[in-house]
């Protein structure tokens, strides 16, 4: 079964979930790869969700070149989300490499961000959340991203795809 199969299967069994504890689904992909999403809600059309994950055990401690392949790329594909995602740094002795909204949303409220992180430890990872900054105040405070189905599958067939 192909992960976007897995995913709309996924998708209809949990149609009418909505809780504030996450309910994680794990789908496989080809090599290995696992996509992990934690649903908060999920109705006929749309989904909320607090974090998208992908393990890739191929770039467990891989050439920092292929994780900085996987971000150029990733940030070329992923062009509809809310903002335009782009590398804000790189960080070679830790593995990670460091994606963000480019520019944020930012209105008197604050400012509103995608993030991804990068990783070549812990079995290659990705991790895709978004935050919210309050204007005056310090720090940050994750929220869930909202979807229809239709940009989800294009984000996790886009997020395997990518994978160098």
């Amino acid at each position: 079964m192909t992960v976007l199969n897995q995913l709309n299967h996924e998708l209809t069994q949990l149609t009418g979930y909505h809780s504030a504890q996450p309910r994680t689904v794990t789908l496989a992909a080809k090599g290995k790869i696992e996509v992990m999403i934690d649903f908060t809600s999920v109705d006929s059309m749309s989904c909320s969700f607090q974090e998208i994950r992908v393990n890739v055990p191929a770039l467990s401690q891989t050439a920092f070149d292929k994780l900085k392949e996987w971000g150029q790329k990733l940030c070329q594909r992923v062009t509809y989300l809310l903002e335009n995602i782009g590398p804000l740094e790189y960080d070679e002795d830790a593995g990670q490499v460091l994606i963000r909204s480019t520019p944020p949303d930012q209105n008197q409220a604050g400012t509103q961000f995608y993030e991804v992180i990068l990783s070549s430890h812990s079995n290659g990872h990705f991790s895709l959340k978004r935050f919210v900054s309050q204007a005056g105040q310090s720090g940050r405070t994750q929220v869930d991203l909202q979807v229809t189905h239709e940009v989800l599958r294009k984000l996790v067939e886009d997020l395997v795809d990518t994978v160098p």
